[in-house]
């Protein structure tokens, strides 16, 4: 039997800066010792991952092999989770659905010789992962990205009140900023309007809107820049870090789609490397670790030592107490399968490049990425995004990807109005014979019966954002009603609304709500492919504002 005596502060997160204390009593205690093995040693050498030298002890994944060896034990379970992990005892209704395994490995926290401590396999596994990415400390997280954002923001809201934001930020850094009471002002993004697409800043545009600021004496304190794009356009990093310390501003790197960057030569460089301070890092999306799993990396800069207690902390106010074992043994894996991986990420990356040659060689599509020169902020592309312009089709890129997995089973990542993009993830090895009859067998029907209006309608100008008249957090929380748009012209919003494409916030709680913004929202709305994320109603014929 498995006794576990727990001694801990309901308030203090078991991973956070001061771990909490358990013990495991009687046998148990004696078993889990014998099988943690946290610091088995290796007879092989260091690691040679590109001009980056790695420690020998990335072939290992600490934290997943202190998982096995605790569910290997055979111990009976009398403390959460209440499924016990195995089928005879209460996970049957789970091993259905899972398979055995997962259930014996959904291990509960604060096990000695799984995650306990400052020298644990889950702290010597956030180790290996700095070390990886470049580094100075990294987090596990399973509540996605999303949680990084949110613990970004209030980690620098400890650094000053102000952030330049890049427009196209994610919805998640909303909620940080309104959670931490940031004031934020933003920077816009380059724009391809043909495809509705957002790309990133380049060093000058970062430069003119950081001075901007501090000349109308709002200097800023934190800067969030997004690098690669949905559809892996990747911005000067370096160049952006570099400008951003010039203003005496941490810079935050949302690199959520770029987690398999540094890993191979034909990828861009880990942003961590390149000198940011901040990196939001979503595991799951192309490095290979399961669904929610992500990471936040803290660079080794001249906010480091600033920053760390403040992201520890602002971790402990994020993290579930109850983080899944499953999840961060994942990443622990994915971590590991990367640094060795070298011939897998080959493979992948060669596998998008026939389909996007392909693809290309085929005169009824095209491939965005090969306009990206026109745009002076992409300095880098990931291959393993496949962006494909269907606007030949004379059917949109919805149609498209509908009739890909509908007809033919295969799902693609998303779609505009004109595009659809293809994802590889960095240690996959797809069919590429496979993917490609089905565009051709998609395209064929396609111009059997066009539909030019539908592939080719065109939106307003993306029209500026209002002023900051309150600040987002005020705005949020205050009394508010919903008005109908024409009267909501010169109010507040209480709500972010974004449309789609191309998807960047027009709206944002505090700010103005100008007539260009509500006739460029309709429109989209009014789109056979377009949506309005946030709005009260589908047509956005009503608008949520601040009371008063």
């Amino acid at each position: 039997m498995l006794e576990h005596e727990t001694h801990v502060d309901p308030r203090q997160s078991p991973l956070g800066n001061e771990a909490p204390t358990a013990s495991l009593v009687g046998g148990a205690a004696a078993a889990v010792e014998r099988i943690s093995g946290a610091h088995a040693a290796t007879d092989e050498g260091a690691i040679e991952l590109g001009r980056v030298t790695l420690s020998a002890a990335q072939r290992r994944a600490p934290y997943a092999e202190a998982v096995r060896r605790f569910a290997d034990a055979g111990m009976m379970s009398l403390m959460v989770p209440g499924h016990s992990g195995v089928a005879s005892e209460g996970a049957a209704h789970l091993t259905e659905l899972l398979g055995e395994r997962v259930p014996a490995v959904d291990i509960p926290l604060m096990l000695q010789g799984v995650d306990l401590g400052d020298d644990s396999p889950l702290a010597e596994a956030q180790q290996l992962a700095a070390e990886a990415w470049g580094a100075r400390r990294t987090w596990f997280l399973t509540n996605g990205a999303s949680q990084a954002n949110r613990t970004a923001a209030i980690a620098v809201r400890g650094l000053g009140e102000r952030i330049l934001v890049q427009r196209s930020m994610h919805s998640s850094l909303t909620d940080g900023v309104l959670l931490s009471g940031l004031i934020p002002a933003f920077v816009a993004p380059s724009i391809d309007t043909h495809h509705g697409i957002a790309h990133g800043l380049t060093p000058e545009a970062l430069d003119a809107a950081l001075t901007r600021e501090a000349e109308a004496g709002r200097a800023v304190s934190s800067v969030y820049v997004v690098s690669p794009s949905y559809f892996g356009s990747t911005a000067d990093v370096a160049g952006l870090v570099e400008v951003a310390h010039a203003h005496d501003a941490a810079i935050i790197v949302d690199n959520a789609w770029g987690a398999h960057f540094g890993f191979h030569p034909g990828l861009p460089e880990s942003p961590a490397r390149l000198g940011a301070d901040l990196v939001v890092s979503s595991t799951h999306k192309l490095a290979g670790s399961l669904t929610q799993s992500a990471m936040l990396h803290l660079g080794d800069g001249p906010f480091a030592e600033r920053l760390e207690p403040l992201v520890a902390r602002a971790y402990s106010m994020t993290a579930s107490t109850s983080m899944s074992a499953i999840l961060m043994g994942s990443l622990d894996e994915a971590r590991r399968a990367l640094v060795l991986g070298e011939e897998r990420i080959e493979s992948a990356l060669r596998a998008a490049d026939e389909l996007r040659d392909r693809l290309r060689a085929d005169e009824r599509f095209a491939i965005i990425s090969d306009t990206f020169s026109e745009f002076p902020d992409i300095t880098e592309t990931d291959r393993l995004r496949v962006a494909v312009d269907v606007s030949r089709l004379g059917r949109s890129g919805h149609w498209v990807r509908e009739r890909m997995s509908s007809d033919h089973r295969i799902f693609l990542e998303m779609s505009t109005a004109t595009s659809v993009v293809a994802v590889i993830g960095a240690l996959t090895a797809p069919d590429v014979d496979r993917a490609f009859a089905a565009f051709d067998a998609v395209a064929t029907e396609a111009m059997r019966d066009p539909q030019p209006n539908e592939a080719g309608q065109s939106f307003p100008q993306l029209p500026e954002p209002g002023a900051l008249r309150l600040l987002p957090r005020d705005a949020y929380f205050g009394e508010s009603e919903v008005v109908p748009a024409g009267d909501a012209v010169g109010r507040v919003s209480a709500d972010t609304l974004a449309a789609y494409p191309p998807g960047i916030p027009n709206l944002l709680p505090g700010e103005e709500i100008t007539a260009e913004t509500v006739a460029f929202l309709q429109a989209v709305a009014a789109s056979p492919t377009g949506y309005v994320r946030g709005a009260v109603d589908a047509a956005v014929s009503g608008i949520r504002v601040v009371r008063g």
